[in-house]
């Protein structure tokens, strides 16, 4: 199995009931896209992955990387925050509100967000219900990546750990960790 780093530019594809996706992204080393497939859920462009799997060639859609397990990071540069908060992952900010938010705070952006997004007061054009729509948006989609990050830490695929997550929800952890047998009984 081989790993690589990959940062979404597109997402040609996205299954809303597997999650299953095709991505084009940008791989280090390569001067085109890249085409990614696997389940992937809830990712947004912008996002930076670290993905293990295997390349393929598909009679139909020719070469690409077959997804087994992957890891969100964060985006560590400016133009890579403003398009992962661009995307519309998170409830309140869209493209023009991402490169404002972004313009203000740099690259201390998720670092507000995630510790004091009161703060994001001192952005023109951002009120209270905003803010208060960007902090909850912001917290579910940080609790669907510790589930799959910690499902997948324990050896569940992508795909299952997805189907646990559409389950349980935000229980989901402690689920699994209370009682590890309820996932053969679905």
């Amino acid at each position: 199995m081989e790993k690589i780093k990959c940062t979404i530019e597109r997402i040609t594809f996205q299954n809303p009931e597997n999650g299953y996706s095709v991505l084009q992204t940008t791989i280090k080393g390569y001067r085109e896209e890249q085409t990614v497939v696997g389940i992937f859920h809830e990712v947004t462009v912008g996002a930076v992955l670290t993905v293990e799997g295997n390349w393929r060639v598909d009679k139909r859609y020719g070469r690409q990387f077959a997804a087994e397990k992957w890891t969100e990071e964060l985006p560590a540069d400016i133009v890579g925050i403003e398009k992962y908060l661009g995307s519309g992952l998170v409830k309140g900010i869209g493209p023009k509100m991402a490169k404002l938010i972004v313009k203000h705070f740099g690259l201390e952006t998720f670092e507000v967000i995630e510790n004091d997004a009161d703060r994001l007061l001192e952005v023109p054009g951002i009120g209270k219900g905003r803010v208060g729509k960007i902090r909850d948006s912001w917290e579910k989609q940080k609790d669907v990546k510790d589930i799959m990050v910690f499902l997948q830490g324990h050896g569940v695929s992508s795909t299952y750990a997805a189907k646990i997550y559409k389950q349980y929800g935000k229980d989901s952890i402690e689920k699994v960790q209370n009682n590890p047998y309820c996932l053969a009984h679905r």
